[in-house]
């Protein structure tokens, strides 16, 4: 099944929040439309459908995309997380963030599943260039929608404690419709620490953001 040209995009199952897609429904025009050799043949993409996912169906349509929940034609599953188990065929072709390379013991089933069922895994964290850098990894849009959670989270933390700060008043990041929605929801945070300040038992409240080009990131707080 491998290489018959029919591409599967997984609905993201197994976690409830996950919005994003590995082809966006202009990835898959250009796929579907292109010259013979130009990106390979792809004849069919079969889209499970999905309710949450950041693009309608319908654009998938649009595109030229079938919409089914029937992969069972697809040599080439893509994915963002792992699907569910019983979602694994045989023979098949899976690329996702496996997060098994490193024998994490809550990954192994899958990677035992995917091993009994004779499937190839293409592990986008160990697809790398000549210069053994990664090529698909989470970048700066990753970083923004993570900074966004930390502070969201941190505001819940912090009335875990019996303070009420301006970051209760931020969402998560998966409930923003468009990155200028949630600059804006950020911003107004930082007015609001402007103009009434933080707690003093919280204060001086200071944060430490680093990052790579690799999509390696980290950050601390001092407080």
């Amino acid at each position: 099944m491998i290489g018959n040209g029919v591409v599967g995009i997984l609905s993201e199952s197994t976690s409830k929040w996950e919005r994003r897609v590995p082809l966006a429904p202009s990835h898959c025009a250009q796929f579907l439309h292109s010259e013979e050799g130009e990106t390979g043949v792809i004849t069919r993409i079969i889209v499970q459908p999905s309710q949450k996912r950041i693009h309608h169906d319908a654009l998938y349509e649009d595109a030229g995309c079938e919409i089914s929940d029937d992969l069972s034609e697809c040599g080439l599953i893509l994915g963002i997380k792992p699907p569910k188990m019983e979602m694994i065929l045989p023979d098949r072709a899976y690329a996702f963030f496996s997060h098994t390379h490193k024998a994490q013991k809550e990954n192994m089933p899958l990677l035992d599943k995917i091993l009994a069922e004779r499937a190839s895994l293409f592990d986008y964290e160990l697809i790398v260039g000549e210069d053994k850098k990664r090529l698909l990894a989470f970048g700066e849009f990753a970083g923004r929608a993570g900074v966004i959670d930390f502070l969201h989270g941190l505001g819940q933390s912090y009335l875990n404690r019996g303070f009420s700060t301006p970051f209760l008043s931020l969402g998560a990041s998966y409930m923003y419709a468009s990155l200028d929605a949630a600059k804006a929801a950020v911003k107004s945070v930082g007015d609001e620490i402007k103009k009434f300040g933080l707690p003093s038992e919280i204060c001086p409240l200071v944060f430490i953001f680093t990052g790579s080009s690799s999509g390696n990131g980290a950050f601390t707080i001092i407080g």
